[in-house]
Order: C-alpha cells, then sequence, then structure tokens
C-alpha cells in the first residue's frame, strides 16, 4: 500500500469548475520509469478543451469518463472518443476535450521506460494517441473497474504498482548506448550536440537516429528540440526574465528562433501560452 504521507493533494475551485488532484510516487522499482502517479477527478460548468504541448514523457491515462483526443499530426485520428490512451511523443501539440467531466489516473512515463512498460517500439506511437486497449497485454475493461471500485487512492497506485512490476520484469530493456544518450540530452535539456552523442556510442549518426527512433520514437535531434523546448517552458513559468533571457538560457539561437520552435511545439506564441494558462496548473486553455 502507498503511505498517505506520500501522497501529495490539490483542490481548486475557480469560475470554470472544480478539481482535484492527488499525486503519489510509483514503488521505488519503478521511479525511473515513471515520474509519477496523478489522480484526478475534474467538474467544470461547461465542456473544456485543452491544448496539451509537446512534452519529453509518454502521457497514459487511464480514464474514469470518456474525452475526446485529437493528435494534430495524425488527421485521422481525431476526434476520437476515449478514456484510456497512450500519447507518444510529439513534435506538436494535441487538444483534449471533454463534457464537463474527467477524472481518471494519468501516468507520466519516461521514454525508456515507455519502452519497457509498454513492451513496444515507441516509433509504432510516435506522434500519435493510441487507445490503451489497442496495445498488448492491456485488459483496459478489468483494470478500470478494479481502480474504481478501489476504497482510495493509494490503494488505486498500489494496484497499478502490482501491474505495472509485472510488466517491468517481462518487457524489453533498451541498448545501453541509447540509455546513454538519453541521459546526456536530458541532463543538458537538449544542448547536447548530436555528433557528441555518436562519438559517445561509437555508433554512425545514421545507425544512432535509428536506435533512437525504434526506442524512443523520434530521431536525437526532434527528441533535443522538445527537451530544449520544455526547458523555456519551466523558464517562462519561473521568475519573470526577458523573451530573449529565456531563448539564451534555454539554448536558442536567438528569440526569432525560441518564437519559432514555441508555435511549432506548443501551437501558440509564448505571450499566448502564457495568457492561456489555467489556474493550478491545469494546463491551457484549447
Amino acid at each position: 500500500m502507498v503511505p498517505t504521507d506520500t501522497l501529495h493533494v490539490t483542490r481548486h475551485t475557480s469560475a470554470l469548475g472544480s478539481m482535484e488532484t492527488v499525486t503519489g510516487p510509483p514503488h521505488p522499482a519503478l521511479a525511473s520509469l515513471i515520474d509519477a502517479y496523478r489522480g484526478y477527478d475534474e467538474h467544470t460548468l461547461a465542456p473544456l478543451r485543452r491544448r496539451e504541448p509537446a512534452t519529453g514523457s509518454i502521457t497514459l491515462i487511464i480514464g474514469f469518463a470518456p474525452v475526446r483526443v485529437w493528435s494534430p499530426r495524425e488527421p485521422g485520428y481525431g476526434p476520437g472518443t476515449t478514456s484510456s490512451f497512450v500519447a507518444g511523443l510529439h513534435d506538436g501539440p494535441a487538444l483534449v476535450e471533454h463534457d464537463g467531466h474527467q477524472a481518471g489516473i494519468q501516468l507520466d512515463l519516461t521514454p525508456l521506460g515507455a519502452y519497457t512498460l509498454l513492451g513496444l517500439p515507441l516509433a509504432e506511437i510516435a506522434d500519435r494517441v493510441v487507445h490503451l486497449d489497442d496495445l498488448p497485454g492491456w485488459d483496459v475493461g478489468a483494470l478500470v473497474d478494479r481502480l474504481r471500485s478501489a476504497p482510495d487512492w493509494p490503494a488505486r497506485f498500489a494496484h497499478l504498482d502490482e501491474i505495472l512490476l509485472r510488466r517491468r520484469e517481462r518487457g524489453p530493456v533498451p541498448l545501453p548506448e541509447v540509455v546513454r544518450c538519453w541521459e546526456l540530452m536530458a541532463a543538458s535539456a537538449g544542448r547536447v550536440e548530436i555528433a557528441a552523442l555518436a562519438r559517445e556510442t561509437g555508433w554512425s549518426r545514421r545507425h544512432l537516429g535509428a536506435r533512437f527512433r525504434e526506442t524512443l520514437g523520434l530521431p536525437p535531434k526532434t527528441v533535443a528540440r522538445v527537451l530544449r523546448f520544455r526547458h523555456a517552458i519551466e523558464l517562462l513559468d519561473g521568475a519573470p526574465r526577458s523573451r530573449a533571457q529565456i531563448a539564451t538560457e534555454a539554448g536558442y539561437y536567438d528569440q526569432a528562433h525560441f518564437n519559432r520552435d514555441f508555435k511549432v511545439l506548443a501551437g501558440c506564441t509564448p505571450g499566448a501560452y502564457l495568457a492561456a494558462r489555467m489556474p493550478a496548473g491545469g494546463g491551457l486553455a484549447g
């Protein structure tokens, strides 16, 4: 059972409605694969659409209520109604909409963790949003029933621990060279040179790109671009500073380069991003 003193509960009410989130850590053996478990229950006075900018993690949603999802890189998928889904690494924003209520659990998987826990090359879900039912080994109906009937959030998170520990044991293990490259890329917030990664592994850049796409879903240069963007988001959300300062600190050539990447990966300008932020970390109004 997940100790209750490790949980963080947030409740927020605004003109839009109310939101409760409960965040807890996964089992220690899963800590390098999953950033956190986040339970949520949101009620709004009207249908609500969120824009989800590109992120350096794989989002897995186990939903207790239906939502609609648009993946702009795969027009044939949207709008699609689903409850439980996985969003692979994207180099653009996605949209999620509900009719006034959503509830469930969000798992933010590291790319290497997703490779192991999902049990498939992430190239198969890159730039896509995929129904969890369509992935191998997931009995989504039974899982949702078990989680919804659990007495509290610690019991739900403990059940997820059981399932994911079993998947970890039988899941594929990424190549150590890919692990090392991801670690260097993440530590530098995408500022490491791809040529330096190739030298680190002893691989050609072409071979490095192929292994990266198979394991993480996107080529190294694109992953670096997303990580640099996420660092810029953190700076934008942090202490006030000029856009030029943010561009420099995040590793962009100049502010114009920063603005161009931001529009592609967030679907809006930095100023529009700040204006669209919802209360209590609720994402971007879509």
